[in-house]
């Protein structure tokens, strides 16, 4: 049975598009279903209640951060980005995190203007280097480096994920296996 898994995929998203669209497209090409903030969907919840409800139903979380620390969620203090991160620790969804290689590197644009963002940032890489993760340069070393990890991670922690209706036995068969059985 070939199974397909659901992965969540948490950034900021103004400065880490090209970034995304890449990861997107190697987690599709592995057969996985990406899940982000470019597929949510219109709905009467609050917004952290449909990332949290998308979270939990992942099998797995994949992290990228680079220069900017995101919208901050006001409650918290904490951006999107932190907050998502930590809740799939929580929820024990497997992990896997991507931190760019120099974010004095890139363009303006692509880092935090305030003072007080950037300490957050800093703050939440500490957070994120507790665990083993992995450094990038740009969109398509951070491709592959997902494709790797993620192909590693579920070999070592294998979940539930996804397989089609017509590759599973059905409660009615199984029904009747176990009265074969008794009848042996």
């Amino acid at each position: 049975m070939e199974k397909k898994y659901q992965v969540f995929v948490s950034s900021t998203y103004e400065d880490l598009q090209e970034e995304r669209k890449k990861v997107m497209e190697a987690l599709l090409q592995m057969n996985c279903f990406p899940v982000g903030m470019e597929y949510f969907n219109a709905s009467d919840s609050s917004q952290w209640e449909v990332i949290k409800s998308l979270i939990r139903e992942c099998d797995y979380y994949v992290l990228i951060v680079a220069g900017r620390y995101g919208s901050i969620e006001e409650e918290s203090g904490k951006s999107y980005t932190q907050k998502e991160f930590e809740y799939a620790i929580e929820q024990g969804v497997p992990v896997i995190s991507f931190v760019h290689k120099k974010p004095e590197s890139l363009p303006g644009t692509k880092i935090e203007s305030e003072q007080i963002k950037r300490d957050k940032l800093d703050g939440f890489k500490v957070c994120v280097k507790r665990k083993l993760c992995k450094f990038w340069g740009n969109a398509d070393e951070l491709a592959s480096q997902v494709v790797l990890s993620l192909t590693s991670l579920i070999k070592t922690d294998p979940r539930t994920g996804w397989v089609k209706a017509d590759e599973i036995s059905s409660a009615e068969a199984n029904k009747e296996l176990l009265k074969l059985k008794e009848e042996n």
